[in-house]
């Protein structure tokens, strides 16, 4: 579905130098950029409107120094996020304004800047070695999700606001396809924090959910389904999913993942869709919603999925990534499963592929 236009098919030298300045001094780029949102600078500038500030006005309200101003404020010039009229007055641009409204903007910013900016000073390390030796800026776990409870502040904050972003919007809009098959025993592999569970339950009075994920994530979840009043139709089965020896309960009229396997290596997560086979009921099915870089409408999706895969490496497990979604079709055909059906487009670019098992599987 993407063509990955990012780039103008005829691309001059200069340009091409100059967009190769950009990569080199990005790191600059966009820790000057977030100073001036966080400190307020492009705050300033939007409350002045179109007649701008000067740096002394600024400077004349003590919030800053007129040297951090300059500092800041040039290098938002040379990025778009503002313009210096003849006079010498700043005025915010458009991207300015996109900074200051937009949600998924300033999540990607703090998830960034608090979960991964550290520790991708060792990307290159992690992708030698496949491991995510940049978590050592966060604790000291094998990979982040054994920590995920324990994550200090702000990276857990901005860890969740920017996985909930991507997923809780599109959990009311696949709701009717979990029940199109009216399944009665539902598996919810990697039940984070227990939000697909309660939405799910509460939708269906029949249905009973069994959630699979580590303990201390078990515990979050069980705590989401108490308050909503549903925890007598769940039942709890800690696995550690990287382990093959890990089985899980049979019978399944449904086995649902979401954003659940781009957490692992393509060999685990083969591993992970041969036991899911192997737990459905004759005629249940496999569901599972991610987002697939390949499945974008738009190119600026595409560009943000891709560049997410380096936090997987440097950050959560070391060999784990954002797929295309032929590598989930080729790796659940080859655990004995067929896709039935594919929707694209759902919420912030998501997919939801549809498997049943392969005849004779």
């Amino acid at each position: 579905m993407t063509h990955l236009s990012f780039s103008p098919a005829r691309q001059t030298a200069f340009d091409a130098r100059f967009a190769a300045q950009r990569i080199a001094f990005g790191p600059v780029v966009f820790q000057c950029v977030r100073y001036a949102w966080k400190r307020g600078m492009l705050q300033a500038l939007s409350e002045s409107g179109t007649d701008g500030r000067s740096v002394d006005e600024l400077a004349a309200t003590g919030r800053w120094t007129a040297y951090a101003l300059k500092v800041a404020l040039e290098t938002c010039l040379s990025a778009g996020v503002v313009q210096r009229r003849e006079d010498g007055r700043y005025v915010l641009d458009k991207t300015g304004y996109c900074l200051l409204s937009d949600r998924m903007t300033q999540i990607n910013l703090n998830f960034v800047h608090d979960v991964c900016y550290r520790g991708l000073a060792d990307l290159d390390t992690a992708l030698d070695t496949e491991r995510p030796v940049g978590l050592k800026a966060l604790g000291d776990w094998p990979t982040l999700y054994e920590g995920m409870a324990e994550l200090p502040e702000p990276a857990k904050t901005s860890w969740f606001e920017f996985d909930h972003l991507y997923s809780d919007t599109s959990f009311p809009d696949v709701l009717p396809d979990v029940m199109a098959t009216a399944p009665r025993h539902v598996m919810d592999i990697g039940a984070n924090t227990g939000k697909f569970a309660r939405l799910a339950l509460a939708a269906e009075p029949s249905l009973h959910l069994h959630l699979v994920d580590l303990p201390q994530q078990l515990a979050v979840a069980e705590r989401t389904l108490v308050e909503a009043g549903t925890r007598e139709r769940a039942t709890l089965h800690a696995r550690d999913m990287l382990d093959p020896s890990a089985t899980l309960p049979t019978g399944m009229d449904l086995v649902w993942m979401s954003q659940f396997l781009s957490c692992f290596s393509e060999p685990v997560i083969g591993s992970i869709l041969q036991r899911a086979a192997q737990a459905l009921a004759p005629q249940g099915q496999v569901l599972i919603l991610d987002t697939l870089w390949d499945s974008q409408r738009y190119d600026i999706a595409t560009f943000c999925l891709i560049n997410t895969s380096p936090y997987f490496t440097a950050m959560a497990s070391g060999n784990s990534k954002i797929y295309e979604s032929g590598d989930y079709i080729r790796l659940a055909e080859a655990a004995g499963l067929r896709l039935v059906a594919r929707r694209d487009g759902i919420g912030y670019g998501h997919s939801l592929l549809r498997f049943a098992r392969a005849t004779g599987a």
